[in-house]
């Protein structure tokens, strides 16, 4: 079993509480991403990122003084948005630790996959970036199905925790042998079940650190989760999602 989430745009470096245990899988293609950003100047730079002055120049000072191979954080340390705040890893012990390094893939639009130990340097990127790279359109065209074929071991189950604009450069490519299980975090609004974006970043960061406390193997273990007021349906689920509904 493998368990995909999304980055977050907010980094950090953490050079301390943890050793990095290598680097990315997909280094050599994240060069070639990086070599085409350093060769855009600022306003493009900003336009693909879509952020404010503020942060734009932040990264833009980062991207000019990157470095993939050294002063590294792990990545599940180096992201710092709201799902990684919820699953707290800084705060696991061993076991937990080693479960996440297992089982848990970090998807992003610079690296491709990565997992937990893996060092990183912050930049920006979201997948859904335009940005044509090597001769292909987009980042989707540009990872093609290398990132399924490293997650997919061609058995068992994905539990897709990430957005729907990284989860699809999964699911698009996935064979008939795995199994890929959507888990939704949602509430009635208006007679209506729908997703909340902060709330589902709070629930899936959540699942993970529960995921991690109780070892869980399979996806029918996850019906037990009932944190942050959510709770499992049976009806509303089915084999390829599992639906968690949200009470007040």
């Amino acid at each position: 079993m493998k368990i995909i989430i999304s980055p977050a745009k907010q980094m950090v470096y953490d050079t301390d509480s943890l050793e990095c245990a290598g680097l990315p899988h997909f280094l050599s293609k994240t060069e070639i991403i990086k070599d085409i950003l350093q060769s855009m100047d600022y306003a493009r730079l900003k336009k693909l990122w879509k952020c404010n002055d503020k942060i734009a120049q932040m990264n833009y000072e980062r991207l000019q003084n990157i470095n993939l191979r050294s002063n590294l954080t792990p990545a599940i340390l180096s992201y710092d948005g709201i799902r990684y705040k919820y699953m707290a890893p800084s705060v696991f012990d061993t076991d937990q630790l080693k479960y996440i390094q297992e089982h848990l893939f970090i998807l992003s639009g610079f690296y491709g996959a990565l997992k937990p130990f893996d060092g990183v340097a912050p930049y920006r990127l979201e997948m859904g970036a335009k940005l044509p790279v090597d001769g292909r359109k987009d980042l989707y065209d540009y990872w093609s199905d290398e990132i399924c074929r490293y997650v997919c071991d061609g058995r068992g189950e994905i539990i897709n925790l990430a957005s729907e604009e990284y989860s699809k450069v999964i699911k698009k490519h996935i064979d008939s042998n795995t199994k890929f299980v959507t888990v939704v975090f949602g509430e009635y609004v208006k007679g209506k079940l729908v997703e909340k974006a902060t709330k589902c970043k709070m629930a899936r960061g959540e699942m993970v650190r529960y995921m991690a406390e109780n070892n869980v193997q399979t996806s029918r273990q996850l019906t037990g989760f009932n944190r942050l007021g959510y709770n499992y349906s049976r009806q509303l689920s089915d084999k390829e999602n599992l639906d968690f509904v949200w009470n007040k």
